[in-house]
């Protein structure tokens, strides 16, 4: 080449590299003004996620203020009873449900698409729908506090405290319903993030080669699909009992108060974990990085993620002990608390050895790590304590106990989190934190915490007990108490320090240079701050570090060297094997889209109405929602409004040497992997609908179940029968469709979907025909849920499968777009399996019993 050719080359290169980042930007931007409510990019709705999350923050943060305000003195008057049990009950859930989770859940949904090379998250449109649902949620929580009329009952809202006896009027009603609605955006995120993990990862980038931060989501977002729903299901019966009177913790009708106690802790032991785990893989990530060498164990390390996300489901009855738990109960679980110690440790371990391996760079991220190791390890000490029954019993709750929480808290949670903002800051700003103020906000912070929460201890071991709002002087629990309310001061100062400074970086920041940290893993291959589309090609993984293996990596993606370098009107990413990481699929993304916005405000409205008790009005507003989802549900797959590409040429393309094409054309798609999950959730909270019914059956002192069993054997069967003939005509439909064969299709689902009605017909006739009383017995209560449960179900897999009859005559389903039927299938399959097991629930053992 000569020299007059050579600059015309790289000339016509970098014009062809404008044109591609030109037509991805047209393909992947957010709508301008107002109509970025419409937004479904997966760094937009993240980022989103933690800027409300900061808001809720705040406002916890002040009532944690309020409340240590009033125990620094004596007899201190400044907050009276009822606003004191406000203050800790709205502190405790606002940094539980609406900061905690999901200000991780935003991170993960921010970071990684980008470490596992992917352009976005597998369900945009879902994600949007839980980001609304979170805001709408967290709103109506929170507006509790302005109306005057916020949940007194504790974060925890045992009954019978937070029953209608206890608690008249809607201020529990405020913490079940808008809770309960925040969890929709918690489970919408997990299953969306391990959909994503399992089958959009860069090709190559196999199981053992996957970031820890991704293994730590992974393993997080199964715990919540399986641990969220037991307090979904306590929470929705608890307002039915407080609403329509039905009786389920109510002794004197067969209820048990203890029943709700076992459904919120089979939820909150695995919370902490959830919390804790994805701190952890944010620590696995920075540590090598700080470093300057690989993680040390790093397949112990994930066994410890995995081990832990096990173990955190035989722990519930650790915060029952002073409940009249059978001795050998407490033992069991006593040793299950500390045995959880040993794959946390092995974490801790293998961070100590990176580090001491290693050269460190004291930068601002690892002050914060180095706070974390401390304070967590002195928390996991404390909780070792208290797994010990008769400790348990004498600072079961004792302000001990807080000091523990907040420890394993604050140390497992914020501080990881701090370092990780701090960390990764550079990559959404283009921005490097000031060195002084964030050192500042650093000291600040870690002095005021362990001044505040260390002095705890002593309080508690002093006899303090916890939610009082006053004190005796002369007890000796004065000095504590102000010790730690100065303290607590110091360490709000600490925070908003911190906040300034992440504040002020945006504009006075002085700019990263590429890969600043000289980090190992992907994400710091992307523009800083990065494009919608993340990257302008895919690149092919091989190795744990790839930007230590390749440090020209960034520039390789950016000049269009990699998978899918091209700029077409649909918004796609490379699907592959959730294994070994092979490309199976174009995985063709939605483009934004009203639908999420419209559905989260239709049962945010729903919610507002059954707080005003206009049920009328909440009835509109279900139907409304439900008529959204099923337009949502329409607009999929190869509908124009989804954003699938028009044109033939565009369907398909060669990846590393594999012909592939989208997502639709195959039959196991992500779609049918979010069913997957879907269905773990459902049987999570069927599961725990039917703990209760033996639970109450075997425990409760009033338990009173008819002489004969209320449900015959026969009318349950022939529903069963009903819905395994449907689930049987979906998957012989499916079956053919894999084999290239669509003749009988619109049959098969048309008889399928009728079938399915005509089940849930027969459980409404059922369910009348018993006249059930489930306001005056907790027996008829459950019984009634559990027929609504099918029910719902039931209807449901009709109106789905008549939806596919539709599709293909739409000729949106076929031989040639086999995908949806499979997903309708596994409903189907779900739902006829719930009904055989409600059968032998509810028809079959209490016979045998009997």
């Amino acid at each position: 080449m000569t020299e007059r050719e050579q600059p015309t080359s790289e000339a016509t290169n970098r014009q062809a590299d404008d044109a591609l980042h030109r037509a991805l930007h047209q393909t992947w931007r957010n709508p301008p003004g107002w109509r970025a409510a419409a937004a479904v990019n997966h760094s937009t709705i993240a980022q989103r996620f933690m800027l409300t999350g900061g808001a809720f923050f705040l406002i916890a943060g002040v009532l944690a203020m309020l409340i240590r305000a009033q125990l620094a003195l004596p007899r201190h008057d400044f907050m009276g009873v009822e606003a004191y049990n406000q203050a800790f009950t709205m502190h405790g859930t606002l940094m539980m449900f609406l900061f905690a989770v999901p200000m991780l859940q935003g991170i993960a949904a921010y970071l990684l698409p980008k470490m596992i090379g992917a352009r976005d998250l597998v369900f945009p449109r879902l994600s949007a729908f839980g980001y609304w649902c979170y805001v709408f949620g967290g709103v109506i929580f929170t507006s509790s506090l302005a109306f005057e009329l916020a949940p007194d009952a504790g974060w925890f809202m045992y009954t019978p405290l937070s029953s209608n006896v206890y608690s008249p009027g809607i201020n529990s009603d405020f913490w079940l319903i808008g809770i309960t609605f925040v969890e929709i955006s918690t489970m919408a995120a997990a299953i969306e993030l391990a959909v994503s993990v399992l089958r959009t990862r860069a090709a190559g980038m196999a199981l053992q080669r996957m970031p820890v931060f991704a293994w730590a989501m992974l393993v997080t977002s199964l715990m919540i699909v399986i641990g969220f729903p037991p307090l979904i299901l306590g929470s929705l019966l608890l307002e039915l009992e407080r609403a329509a009177g039905w009786a389920f913790f109510d002794p004197t009708r067969g209820g048990d108060p203890l029943l709700w106690a076992h459904l919120f802790w089979l939820f909150g032991h695995p919370e902490v974990y959830i919390i804790f785990l994805p701190a952890t893989g944010l620590i696995s990530t920075m540590v090598p990085v700080f470093a300057g060498r690989p993680l040390v164990g790093y397949r112990w390390v994930v066994a410890s993620l995995i081990g832990i996300g096990f173990l955190s489901f035989g722990l519930w009855v650790h915060h029952m002990f002073t409940l009249g738990i059978p001795a050998l109960a407490q033992a069991f679980f006593s040793a299950a608390s500390m045995l959880v110690g040993i794959p946390t440790a092995v974490q801790i371990f293998a961070w100590l050895a990176t580090l001491w391996t290693g050269r460190p760079r004291w930068e601002v991220p690892m002050l914060w790590i180095a706070a974390f190791l401390v304070v967590f390890v002195a928390g996991g000490l404390t909780g070792v304590m208290l797994a010990l029954v008769p400790f348990n019993w004498q600072v079961h709750d004792t302000h001990f106990v807080v000091a523990h929480f907040h420890y394993v808290l604050v140390g497992g949670m914020l501080f990881p989190l701090l370092a990780g903002l701090y960390y990764w800051l550079p990559h959404m700003s283009g921005r490097m934190p000031s060195k002084r103020l964030s050192r500042a906000g650093f000291w600040l912070t870690v002095i005021g915490f362990n001044g505040t929460f260390l002095v705890m201890h002593w309080t508690g071991l002093l006899g303090m007990p916890r939610r009082v709002y006053t004190y005796e002087p002369g007890l000796g629990w004065e000095w504590p108490n102000l010790i730690s309310s100065v303290f607590g001061f110091v360490m709000a100062f600490g925070v908003v320090t911190v906040l300034l400074d992440l504040a002020l970086h945006w504009r006075l920041g002085r700019r990263a240079e590429v890969n600043p940290w000289k980090a190992d893993t992907l994400e710091w291959a992307t523009a800083m701050p990065a494009e919608a589309y993340n990257f302008a090609s895919q690149p092919a993984v091989h190795t744990r570090h790839p930007l230590w293996t390749r440090p020209g990596l960034p520039a390789e993606i950016a000049a269009g060297r990699h998978a899918l370098a091209r700029g077409v009107a649909a918004r796609e990413t490379l699907g592959s094997s959730p294994v070994a990481a092979r490309p199976t699929e174009l995985i063709v993304l939605p483009g934004n889209s009203w639908l999420p916005f419209h559905a989260a405000l239709l049962i945010a409205l729903l919610c507002v109405m059954l707080l005003l008790k206009l049920y009328w009005l909440a009835a509109i507003a279900a139907a409304g929602a439900a008529l959204v989802l099923l337009r949502w549900s329409w607009v999929n797959g190869d509908h124009p409004g989804y954003g699938a590409p028009h044109e033939e040429q565009e369907a398909e393309t060669a990846v590393h040497g594999v012909r592939l094409r989208p997502h639709t054309h195959g039959a196991d798609g992500p779609g049918l992997w979010g069913m997957k999950f879907t269905l773990l959730a459902d049987g999570a909270l069927f599961s725990s609908l039917l703990f209760g019914w033996f639970y109450l059956w075997t425990v409760a002192p009033g338990w009173q179940a008819p002489a004969r069993p209320a449900v015959g054997w026969w009318p349950l069967l022939a529903v069963t029968v009903l819905a395994a003939a449907a689930s049987g005509l979906m998957a012989q439909a499916v079956g053919r469709l894999r084999a290239g064969r669509a003749h009988g299709l619109v049959a098969r689902f048309t008889v399928a979907g009728l079938l399915a009605l005509s089940a849930a017909g027969g459980l409404a006739l059922l369910g009348f025909g018993l006249a059930l009383r489930p306001s005056a017995q907790a027996h008829d209560a459950i019984v009634a849920v559990t027929l609504l449960y099918l029910g719902v179900h039931t209807l449901l897999a009709g109106m789905l499968a008549l939806m596919q009859t539709a599709r293909v005559r739409a000729g949106l389903v076929g031989a040639h777009r086999p995908y949806e039927p499979g997903v309708v299938a596994a409903f189907g399959h779900y739902t006829a399996g719930a009904c055989a097991v409600a059968w032998l629930a509810l028809a079959l053992v209490p016979r045998g019993w009997a």
